[in-house]
């Protein structure tokens, strides 16, 4: 469902930008804007402007740009239609005139009773942790050595060993127990009794982009089985799309310009209780294509700490691969076998993970390494193929297939012939998440015109009338240019992909037309427009006489022949 033209308004009239942005990035005026670095790029330069009086933010540096709503929901990875959510909330704009449907209506309450249930659950659980039913679990957490700090930061907590502590908890607050199976911590038996899903294990609240609990991941202190269990897909989480410890590492991201992303939950808290709070974890060790995306967009470097066995090389390859095919930089930093990163800084301290970094190799350098060493020379090439074909960026496939070649021992020329043939394409090519990607590919006059339709909208629909999509030159300036005519500038904003809304953005910077020249260029248009219809009426009839001439009809083309006459006479006039 969209919202209405009035509430996308009503939420960017609310919405302050300038303190929006602030909270992400430091601004400093600049004339009649605010610059600052940009937190979606790596660069040295504030190339990152906010212009407060006109609502929009753009970056000369990757180009990203849009409104307040784009910029929320960009920087905590979420959907528009979540992102106006939460923004309007966050504001005190009350969207439920807009929500007309009532199936809507009903989803957003089940997920609003999943994420209170979530927000009680952990409280249940970090009261627990220190009452006499968490003492094993302090215990646990003590031999871990983690700090109380760290035990604060990310909310910590235990789940007592009986069945039916939380579900007490839940019913007490007027919660169901089917809301509670449907939110992920009750289970269902198929006798049709209902029990706490944690039982007996230390609780890791994982988050959403805005810092909601969305699910739990629970770990045994002892030998049980599984040794984690997390929670199931439910209304609010779906699996392989969340890092763990991403909302508490984005501040420092931010900062560094880089991340750290290892395994288990454990490492990542000890990383941040060591000094390095960029740091991220998979939930399970096979990295996901969506976690791959969410993180590039927030870090342009992403140094990879998995464990150092078998099963961590294999996992690091995978996500180096990610993140190399979105247009990402990545380096493998090597641990030593049998360590995880958790038990070298607790061994070694920060001086012996620095010397691993130190040995860190860069991403590709790495899988080569790994393939090369761990493959057959056909899995070799099955490998180089699908990297590259799972390029989407033609520059960065021109640049790594020599690199590929070389490092595997591989004919470059066959491979770029395999390459393009099409052959070995994976099912699920990725594209690349660089900002860089939204470019709008227009010529010049398409350019030019679409320019001045988003700097003067009241003449879109006199343009319309006069024919300018007829003319335009592709298909997507026409499908630009049909949004631009189809509704107001707020409806506008929810119409937009990032392309057009980056276009839209750099079109706004330019200095404001008058009326007497929004008017001159109008008349310029409609000049343009007459007499390229006309050329293509020339063209069409010349094209006509030759076909008429070549089939032997004399009359007919004495006939065209006359019309274009008549045609060019009406020029000379």
């Amino acid at each position: 469902m969209k919202h209405d033209a009035g509430a996308v308004a009503a939420v960017k009239a609310r919405a302050n930008i300038a303190e929006i942005v602030g909270r992400y990035v430091a601004l400093r005026p600049v004339g009649g804007r605010l610059v600052g670095p940009c937190p979606f790029h790596q660069e040295t330069k504030g190339s990152f402007n906010v212009h407060p009086d006109k609502g929009f933010f753009h970056c000369f540096g990757c180009q990203a740009s849009g409104d307040v709503i784009d910029f929320y929901c960009r920087i905590n990875g979420l959907e528009f239609r979540e992102g106006l959510e939460r923004l309007a909330a966050e504001v005190g704009v009350d969207l439920g005139q807009a929500r007309r449907d009532p199936r809507q209506a009903e989803r957003k309450r089940v997920r609003d009773d999943c994420l209170a249930m979530h927000e009680l659950a952990e409280r249940y659980y970090r009261h627990v942790l220190g009452t006499a039913e968490g003492t094993a679990a302090r215990e646990y957490l003590t031999r871990r050595r983690v700090s109380a700090e760290m035990i604060e930061r990310f909310a910590l907590g235990v789940s007592p060993a009986g069945w039916q502590g939380l579900q007490g908890v839940l019913r007490s607050r007027g919660f169901s127990d089917d809301g509670g199976v449907l939110a992920g911590l009750l289970s269902l038996g198929k006798n049709g009794r209902v029990w706490d899903r944690f039982r007996d294990r230390l609780m890791f609240p994982i988050r959403d982009g805005g810092g909601r609990v969305v699910a739990f991941g629970g770990r045994t202190m002892g030998d049980g089985d599984p040794k984690y269990l997390n929670s199931a897909e439910t209304p609010i989480y779906t699996k392989g799309q969340h890092l763990y410890g991403l909302y508490e590492a984005r501040p420092h991201i931010a900062k560094t310009r880089r991340a750290f992303l290892t395994e288990g939950y454990l490492d990542v808290i000890t990383l941040h209780q060591f000094g390095y709070g960029e740091a991220c974890g998979v939930l399970g060790t096979a990295m996901t294509l969506e976690q791959a995306k969410r993180l590039a967009g927030f870090s342009p470097r992403v140094d990879l700490v998995f464990d150092g066995d078998a099963p961590g090389r294999k996992a690091a390859l995978r996500a180096a691969q990610m993140l190399l095919t979105l247009g990402g930089g990545c380096r493998v930093v090597p641990l030593p076998d049998g360590e995880d990163v958790d038990s070298l800084l607790h061994a070694k301290g920060r001086d012996g993970f620095e010397a691993c970094q130190a040995r860190a190799e860069d991403g590709l350098t790495f899988c080569l390494h790994t393939v090369r060493e761990t493959y057959s020379p056909k899995e070799m090439a099955a490998w180089a193929v699908e990297f590259l074909a799972g390029l989407g960026d033609e520059s960065l496939r021109a640049v790594f297939i020599p690199r590929v070649a070389s490092g595997l021992g591989l004919a470059e020329i066959e491979l770029r012939g395999f390459l393009a043939s099409g052959q070995g394409r994976p099912r699920q090519p990725a594209k690349p998440a660089s900002p860089r990607s939204g470019v709008l590919e227009l010529s010049s006059r398409d350019a030019q015109l679409l320019a001045f339709a988003v700097r003067c909208p009241q003449y879109v629909a006199a343009l319309a009338r006069e024919g300018v999509a007829d003319i335009l030159s592709t298909g997507g300036a026409r499908d630009f240019f049909a949004k631009l005519a189809g509704g107001g500038p707020d409806e506008l904003a929810t119409r937009l992909d990032e392309a057009q809304t980056a276009f839209w953005v750099r079109t706004q910077l330019e200095p404001v037309l008058s009326e007497d020249e929004a008017s001159a260029f109008f008349e310029e248009i409609c000049v343009f427009l007459h007499e390229a219809r006309e050329n293509d009426r020339r063209r069409a009839i010349m094209e006509a006489i030759r076909r008429a001439q070549e089939q032997g009809a004399h009359e007919d083309a004495l006939r065209l022949l006359g019309e274009l006459q008549a045609l060019s006479g009406r020029d000379d006039e």
